[in-house]
């Protein structure tokens, strides 16, 4: 089971990916090529924890690229020429696995 399967635990929340990974299919090979490269990004550098952030993050993404699209912009444009730092902004105050993780070690150190 991969990691976005985890997460994204009810059918109606994978139907919802699903269509998302639909709609990034359908924009230009950089875009595409973009977003696929910020997922990655974002899965190994602590990952998105619930569901909700996963999906406003991602669709906010997609609109944006989208609408950078049909603007004729390109993905730097959009992003700055620092995506990493794109990309970590868009989850500052979001809860990741590691912040989980982190916790976790903490409670369980506390408590011994």
């Amino acid at each position: 089971m991969s990691i976005i399967e985890k997460i994204i635990g009810s059918m109606d929340d994978k139907r919802e990916w699903k269509a998302m990974e639909t709609r990034a299919k359908k924009l230009p090979s950089e875009y595409l090529n973009a977003y696929k490269a910020i997922q990655k990004y974002m899965w190994t550098t602590g990952g998105l924890s619930e569901w909700k952030d996963i999906h406003r993050i991602f669709s906010g993404i997609l609109d944006l690229f989208e609408e950078g699209a049909a603007e004729g912009k390109k993905v730097i444009d959009l992003t700055g020429e620092d995506v990493a730092a794109f990309c970590d902004e868009l989850v500052k105050n979001t809860e990741t696995w590691m912040d989980k993780y982190r916790s976790k070690l903490n409670d369980t150190i506390g408590r011994g």
